[in-house]
């Protein structure tokens, strides 16, 4: 074993392990091995006014996966959000690559707030 292996080795061992997720989805027990890509996949996604990825901030409310395709159920921050058409489209092509099917994006009408974000995520901003 190389000293960079024992090194990774040690580095994994030392890690935290990753906190559950704040909103369960349904994809979460059909396909948790997709839901878990996907929702890395979608931490990519930031809203810009705020500088908090899309899951961090709670905004994906839902998932379903089925053999042919996915849909997302989405909330913005804002009914009004004027980067909201683009992090729809962005949140919709990186699903597709993360499960590799077709997604969809249902716009839910529920309104957002602070508390449906990760824990610790708001805490720079002086939400909790």
């Amino acid at each position: 074993m190389s000293l960079f292996s024992k090194k990774q080795e040690t580095e994994k061992e030392t890690q935290p392990p990753a906190a559950p997720p704040s909103v369960i989805w349904q994809a979460d027990s059909t396909h948790p091995q997709l839901s878990a890509a996907l929702r890395e996949k979608l931490r990519e996604v930031v809203d810009p006014e705020i500088g908090l990825n899309i899951i961090e901030l709670g905004l994906v409310r839902d998932v379903t996966i089925e053999d042919d395709e996915a849909t997302i159920n989405m909330i913005l921050t804002t009914p009004f959000c004027p980067y909201g058409p683009a992090m729809l489209e962005t949140t919709r092509q990186k699903a597709e690559k993360a499960v590799e099917r077709p997604t969809s994006i249902d716009l839910g009408v529920q309104m957002w707030d602070p508390s449906m974000m990760e824990e610790g995520a708001g805490a720079e901003w002086g939400f909790f």
